[in-house]
């Protein structure tokens, strides 16, 4: 296998890893707060805490849900890290856009799968019954956990043409060196370079982008599935829509990664166009959303809402907004991934572990608040955050090409 086959390989095992362990990680997030309010009525090593984190809701406790929430807090961490490592490492400067499309494209087809069951297993239910919760989830912690065994089969690859990588002898020599250091020095020295880099002007600015991708991660992934379930006019197909809604968010997400791999070759225009594409996406969807969802969705009690919408909610409109938030949300974190793969090449562990925490933390407030705002006003930060978030990610992005117009190296903005 050449040098470059062995890359794709990796990519490619890279994202149907992820396309198993989120498989079941995303449908559960998806139907967790329905799941809850039922109940209320009666180096990869983070991949296994995801799968423990499954496995509560098979015979939940209150206990061992906060337990397991910081387990997968810790786990999002090292795993996230470790996937940007990975794909910057098998990547370069001409295909560390379509790797991220690719790798995107897999891992969001999790959506499709676990949805389309939960679409068909709760099609016609009001209430979550014991049996139905705990085959649901054996059934995705199962799936989980070969997610995990998957990530044994991505491969060292070649050293030459790595993303960043230098060939020349000081390169190699700092190599050998920095494999000479003991553990606990490469996490403090990583740890340095973290807070170094958190406070340059274009991590600021992507943080701002990065915060609105926490921001509205949350809301397709758990708040919008709560909302559509929580609406008693779609009748008895109410719990099976939030599998629906979960499938057309898939679809939007898979048609983004697709599209803006393929083109990211022949892409003379930046990233800029895709980042704006994202946002009018998401700008539309939140319209609509506003107008055919009633304000009290996402804080309804477990009977669900009776209270109207400024139009007559419509399932199809409904739906019809997953599929954009599935497609705004892969027009950002594609070109995310790729910005930040290209321009911190080098080192590129503390830059997405600052990418990580910062959408960790705004996923953490969203969840929060949502409990406790009304639809309109969740929409109404997340349209602040996008526009500035926008802004921002034009600013690093034009930077960038300025230098690369100049000559110089474009990684060194």
């Amino acid at each position: 296998m050449s040098p470059e086959s062995k890359k794709l390989f990796n990519i490619i095992i890279l994202g149907i890893a992820f396309m198993f362990m989120f498989t079941a990680f995303q449908t559960c997030g998806n139907v967790a707060q329905t799941v809850i309010r039922s109940l209320n009525s009666t180096d990869f090593h983070g991949s296994g805490y995801t799968s423990m984190y499954i496995a509560v809701f098979i015979q939940p406790f209150a206990w061992f849900f906060y337990t397991a929430s910081v387990f997968i807090g810790i786990a999002a961490a090292v795993l996230w890290t470790a996937q940007g490592n990975c794909l910057t490492i098998n990547s370069d400067e001409h295909t560390i856009g379509r790797n991220s499309g690719i790798f995107w494209a897999l891992l969001q087809s999790s959506l499709f799968f676990g949805n389309l069951y939960i679409y068909f297993a709760w099609q016609g239910k009001t209430q979550i019954s014991e049996s139905d919760r705990r085959t649901v989830f054996i059934a995705l912690t199962v799936i989980s956990l070969v997610g995990t065994v998957l990530f044994f089969l991505i491969r060292q690859p070649e050293s030459e043409n790595v993303l960043g990588e230098d060939e020349s002898s000081d390169d190699q020599d700092l190599e050998v060196n920095e494999s000479a250091q003991n553990t606990m020095a490469k996490a403090v020295d990583a740890f340095r370079k973290s807070l170094k880099l958190c406070v340059t002007r274009e991590m600021l600015l992507l943080s701002i982008t990065t915060a609105y991708t926490g921001l509205e991660l949350t809301f397709f992934s758990g708040v919008y599935g709560t909302c559509v379930g929580a609406v008693n006019k779609f009748g008895t197909e109410e719990k099976s829509l939030i599998g629906l809604s979960g499938i057309f968010i898939g679809i939007g997400e898979i048609l983004g990664g697709s599209l803006f791999g393929l083109l990211s070759k022949n892409n003379r225009f930046g990233r800029n166009p895709v980042v704006l594409l994202g946002i009018l996406v998401h700008f539309i969807a939140f319209y609509l959303i506003f107008l055919n969802m009633p304000g009290d969705a996402p804080i309804a009690p477990v009977e669900g809402t009776d209270s109207t919408a400024y139009i007559s909610s419509s399932k199809e409109v409904a739906i019809f907004c997953s599929f954009l938030l599935g497609l705004g949300d892969s027009c950002f974190n594609t070109q995310l991934l790729s910005i930040l793969g290209f321009l911190y090449s080098e080192d590129s562990a503390p830059a997405f572990a600052i990418f990580k925490f910062v959408q960790s933390v705004c996923a953490a407030v969203a969840f929060f608040y949502s409990n406790y705002l009304l639809l309109h006003w969740q929409l109404l930060v997340m349209v602040i955050f996008g526009f500035f978030g926008t802004i921002s990610f034009f600013s690093v992005e034009w930077d960038a090409a300025a230098i690369v117009a100049r000559g110089s190296d474009y990684r060194s903005i």
